[in-house]
C-alpha cells in the first residue's frame, strides 16, 4: 500500500517498523497494550540530566513531569502542557516520552504530559475537561514547583492537537488566561470531506477509515458533532487566540485540517506558522533519524523557542 505514496526509503522503513507492532486482537485492551509496546520500542535513550516523575494530584488525572535537573529559573519554569495523540482512544503521558523529554531538555523547560481519560469509556468532552483542569491547576500554583505563568504553552499531536486547539478556544470563550502559544502537530480538527481525506484515504499509519472510527468513538453524541470544542474547525470566530505553530504530514487524511485551521487563524489576525510536512506520514514524530522528521523537529523547536522569548 505505501508504495503508491512517494515516501523516502527511510520513511518506508519507519512505516514498516511501525506496522510490525500491529496487534491481531481487536479488543481495546490488546490495542492499547500494542500501542504502548510500539511507543516504547521507538523511544531513544532519555536525555541526560533530566528529571522525570509521575504525579497524580487530588481530583486530577495522572501526569508525567519532565524538566532539566537543578533549580528553576528565578521566574519559575517556562511550562508546556503536552496532550498526547492516539485517536482519543490510545496512549497516555508515558507513551510520548520521546517527544516530551526532548522538548524539556532542548528548551530548558518543564513539560507536563497528561493522561487524560480515553474513549470509548470516556467520550467527549472528558479528555478536554481533564486537559482544562490540569491547565487551571498549573496556573493556581497547585504544582510543588514554580511555574512561570507568563511562559505557558500548550502542544499536542493528532488527537492531542485537537485538544490543544479546543483548550485555547474554551479558555478564550471563558475569559480565562490563555497559553502564550499553541503548537499543533498533524491535528484532527474537523469532519469535512476535504481533498486530503480522499487523496490519502489509504495512507500509511492512518487511513480515512481509521480516522472516521476514532472520531465516532470520541464524539458519541449527535449534538457534539456541531460543537467547536469537539471539532475546532467549526468555530465561527478564531480571533483572540494564541499564536500558533501548525505542522502537518503530506500523506495524511488530516493534512487539510491543519492547513485550513492555520489559514483561518491568519484570517482572524492570529500569527500562525505553517509547516507543510513534505514526505511525512501521520505519526511521524516517532521516526527520529529520518531527514523529513528531523526537519519537523527543527521547525517545532524554533517555533517554541520563539514563543518563549521575551
Amino acid at each position: 500500500m505505501t508504495r503508491r505514496y512517494p515516501l523516502s526509503d527511510a520513511m518506508h522503513a519507519f512505516v514498516a517498523r511501525t506496522e510490525s507492532f500491529a496487534v491481531a486482537d481487536t479488543s481495546l485492551a490488546a490495542q492499547r497494550e500494542g500501542y504502548d509496546r510500539m511507543a516504547a520500542a521507538f523511544a531513544p535513550p532519555l536525555p541526560a540530566r533530566l528529571s522525570i516523575r509521575d504525579v497524580q494530584p487530588d481530583g486530577l488525572v495522572d501526569l508525567r513531569l519532565y524538566r532539566p535537573e537543578g533549580s528553576s529559573p528565578s521566574a519559575g519554569w517556562p511550562t508546556l502542557l503536552y496532550l498526547h495523540g492516539g485517536g482519543w482512544v490510545l496512549g497516555n503521558a508515558r507513551s510520548h516520552d520521546m517527544i516530551c523529554a526532548e522538548l524539556a531538555a532542548e528548551l530548558g523547560i518543564l513539560v507536563v504530559a497528561v493522561s487524560y481519560r480515553l474513549a470509548p469509556e470516556h467520550p467527549y468532552p472528558a479528555a478536554l475537561h481533564d486537559s482544562l483542569a490540569v491547565w487551571r491547576w498549573l496556573r493556581s500554583d497547585g504544582l510543588d514547583e514554580p511555574v512561570d505563568k507568563q511562559r505557558m504553552l500548550v502542544a499536542g499531536d493528532s488527537a492531542g492537537g485537537n485538544l490543544s486547539a479546543a483548550l485555547c478556544l474554551a479558555l478564550r470563550d471563558g475569559g480565562e488566561p490563555l497559553p502564550r502559544a499553541q503548537a499543533l502537530i498533524y491535528p484532527a480538527l474537523g469532519n469535512a470531506d476535504t481533498p486530503s481525506r480522499d487523496s490519502c484515504a489509504d495512507a500509511p499509519l492512518l487511513s480515512r477509515a481509521d480516522l472516521d472510527n476514532y472520531l465516532a468513538t470520541y464524539i458519541s453524541r449527535p449534538a457534539d458533532w456541531h460543537d467547536p470544542l469537539a471539532l475546532p474547525l467549526l468555530a465561527p470566530d478564531l480571533s483572540g487566540l494564541p499564536p500558533a505553530f501548525v505542522g502537518v504530514a503530506e500523506f495524511d487524511p488530516l493534512r487539510d485540517d491543519g492547513e485550513r485551521y492555520c489559514m483561518a487563524l491568519r484570517e482572524a489576525g492570529v500569527d500562525s506558522e505553517f509547516f507543510p510536512g513534505h514526505g511525512l506520514v501521520h505519526g511521524a514524530l516517532r521516526g527520529r533519524g529520518v531527514d523529513e522528521v528531523e526537519a519537523l523537529y527543527r521547525a517545532l523547536h524554533r517555533a517554541l523557542q520563539g514563543f518563549l522569548r521575551d
